[in-house]
């Protein structure tokens, strides 16, 4: 598949007004997605069938709380990712949680590792209360600023 090829078929969905098209052609895959509103597509995968990964689905933003989830969380401190990585709630997968909800912490208690580029990157709580709500499970993908836990303060 030339580009000549790449730009019919770009040029097809924006006739078209197609917001996504995914193809396979002789050991070659592309998968074209085009943002809402957006005058142009967006290539999001274009490889060899044989080296391409599979092309996870963005994440579902998250729903909106009640008014009255917002009320109860309005005094409680957010502990959130300093970093993008892969979040662990232990040291080691047999061993117990950092924290829990009810456990009092303090400014230097390390709630999280956060994994980024192979390197484990130790989280502290950086305030001292208790904790009252988790919000991320084990060994799962963290984005910067994304809110970890809930913290009453003390």
């Amino acid at each position: 598949m030339d580009i000549r090829e790449i730009k019919k078929i770009l040029e097809m969905m924006k006739e078209n007004d197609l917001a996504e098209f995914e193809m396979e052609d002789q050991g070659f895959r592309l998968a074209v997605k085009r943002r809402s509103g957006a005058e142009a597509p967006i290539v999001v995968q274009a490889a060899p069938v044989a080296m391409a990964a599979p092309v996870a689905p963005p994440p579902a933003p998250a729903p909106a709380a009640a008014p009255a989830a917002k009320d109860e969380d309005a005094d409680l401190l957010t502990i959130t990712a300093p970093i993008v990585g892969t979040l662990y709630r232990s040291p080691a997968p047999d061993a117990e949680a950092f924290v829990t909800v009810g456990q009092e912490v303090d400014e230097n208690t390390v709630v999280c590792i956060v994994e980024a580029m192979k390197v484990m990157n130790e989280i502290k709580a950086e305030c001292r209360g208790v904790i009252r709500k988790i919000l991320v499970e084990n060994a799962t993908a963290v984005q910067f600023g994304q809110a970890l836990f809930k913290v009453e303060p003390l």
